[in-house]
């Protein structure tokens, strides 16, 4: 019989917007915005001289109302910036949802910080994601996403850059990202194989809302779980492409009801509308229906 990981995360994550931490006021619009979570950036978007700036904007954004319904991630500076240690240190103060390390490339960049906040007590819900944007990150893709099941780390997701990614590899922007697709797929299939989340990279220009719209369908059909965004015109689109169809939903559901079915107690195959599935699925199945219902409570009544 086949054997999947069990999943770490059950949350929503079709729509996770990136926001400058030196942005006070975008901060602030975060609370009336649909996407599933907000990423609350302190590196690339935050020039060196305001880093300390923005840091004061994030203690007083977390000391306001509290963002309902969205998960809150902060993205670090690495710790050899020169800014990484200040960051972790407003982590510890502030414990959001997870932490973004930036340019992963490795496991030990992962089990580094995990072994950092459990030395400072972290909340063991504090969960760390990883930016995939360099060369040696992709290659590493499985041995990073195989890191999140060493005890004591905090893995959650992986996150793919392409923009860096496409500079260090001299790969030219182009639709359909058709020599980019081997690099995406490999993070998918490593996320896969040990029950993360993967996310798909930022698409730059917001105005482009068709072209926008075929890298979600694209994304979504290689099995990421959602995408990152630059603004907030993008928020609709992603959660549109990234949830659970119809169809999807229902044929979940028969195979939960399948498996209720007190016939098919002790099989791990059984045979659902003419197609035989495993055990397996059924827990892919519950996962999809616990998230289309998620999304179901998130929607006005």
């Amino acid at each position: 019989m086949s054997r999947t990981p069990p999943l770490r995360s059950l949350r929503l994550r079709r729509s996770v917007l990136s926001v400058p931490a030196i942005n006070a006021r975008a901060l602030e619009k975060t609370h009336s915005l649909d996407c599933d979570a907000v990423i609350l950036d302190l590196e690339d978007s935050v020039a060196p001289e305001k880093k300390a700036e923005a840091r004061d904007n994030l203690k007083a954004f977390f000391a306001g109302p509290a963002l309902e319904g969205k998960e809150r991630i902060i993205r670090i500076n690495s710790l050899s910036s020169g800014f990484g240690l200040a960051d972790l240190e407003l982590i510890k103060a502030l414990s959001p949802d997870a932490v973004l390390l930036p340019k992963v490339d490795e496991p030990q960049d992962v089990m580094a910080i995990s072994d950092l906040l459990a030395e400072a007590y972290a909340p063991e819900e504090l969960r760390i994601w990883a930016m995939i944007e360099t060369p040696r990150g992709v290659l590493n893709a499985a041995a990073i996403a195989e890191s999140g099941r060493t005890p004591g780390s905090r893995l959650d997701c992986l996150v793919v850059g392409l923009n860096d990614l496409r500079k260090e590899t001299g790969v030219l922007p182009q639709p359909g990202r058709s020599y980019l697709v081997p690099w995406l797929m490999q993070v998918v299939l490593a996320v896969k194989a040990y029950g993360l989340d993967a996310l798909d990279s930022v698409f730059n220009d917001f105005r482009d809302a068709e072209s926008f719209d075929a890298e979600c369908a694209q994304g979504r059909a290689m099995g990421f779980a959602g995408k990152m965004l630059i603004h907030p015109a993008q928020i609709e689109a992603a959660n549109r492409y990234f949830e659970p169809s119809t169809k999807e939903i229902a044929e979940a559901e028969a195979i939960i009801a399948a498996f209720a079915d007190p016939a098919s107690e002790g099989f791990n195959v059984i045979n659902v509308n003419g197609r035989m599935i495993e055990r397996l699925h059924l827990v892919q199945a519950e996962a999809l229906v616990h998230k289309a219902r998620l999304i179901s409570a998130r929607k006005p009544a």
